[in-house]
């Protein structure tokens, strides 16, 4: 399976793992987790990114808690009539781009984003595509988070990651987070499991600390 067909299997996407299938579960512990991060770091008014919203119910939690510029990306083109239904004032009030990350990533300008986050996202772009994730360091100005399933994965690994299938078909692919960002300049400061994934924040090396100054 090549980095084309991971992206042919989001964008057709239905049932299981869909748009659909994660609006029915509505916001998590991993909205949850994200909200309390940019509550204590970003101004409600800072610009937030995610990457794979799927239904929107993460950014609607955001949004929920006052964060007022919010965007995402994703592949399937479903995700718009899902959040239509589910979140309308999100859907209203959000930007949304409706391609692969890889796609679009290239067309923001350095530092777009205030924030930009990841659930159980990037664990799916495939190894040619590895590219990607110097571009999500370019277009980050402040935070950027990750919560990935990281499975065995080694240090050192993020090069050549490792791969399983989930029911056979659907790609996961474990790195290295840590080391991935660090080698885009950015600093990890904050590390911890959240459920089966392991919860990143990173920030450029120049920000040493998680919450702003007042």
């Amino acid at each position: 399976m090549d980095s084309n067909d991971v992206r042919r299997t989001w964008a057709d996407r239905s049932g299981e793992f869909s748009p659909a299938y994660y609006a029915h579960y509505g916001p998590d512990e991993k909205s949850e987790a994200i909200g309390d991060l940019l509550v204590g770091a970003l101004d409600r008014d800072d610009s937030v990114l995610e990457l794979g919203f799927g239904s929107g119910r993460h950014l609607s939690h955001l949004q929920q808690r006052g964060f007022e510029s919010l965007s995402g990306i994703d592949v399937n083109e479903d995700a718009l009539d899902v959040m239509t239904d589910a979140y309308p004032d999100l859907a209203a009030d959000g930007t949304f781009y409706f391609e692969a990350i890889e796609d679009v990533v290239g067309d923001f300008a350095d530092g777009t984003f205030d924030a930009v986050y990841s659930i159980e996202t990037l664990q799916h772009i495939h190894p040619d595509a590895d590219w990607v994730f110097d571009e999500l360091a370019r277009i980050t100005d402040d935070l950027l988070v990750t919560i990935e399933n990281e499975g065995e994965v080694e240090t050192g690994q993020s090069d050549d990651p490792a791969v399983t299938y989930v029911n056979d078909e659907v790609p996961l692919y474990y790195r290295d987070w840590n080391q991935v960002f660090t080698d885009a300049g950015f600093v990890e400061v904050e590390s911890r499991p959240l459920g089966r994934d392991v919860l990143r924040v990173f920030r450029p090396d120049d920000h040493d600390s998680l919450s702003r100054s007042s």
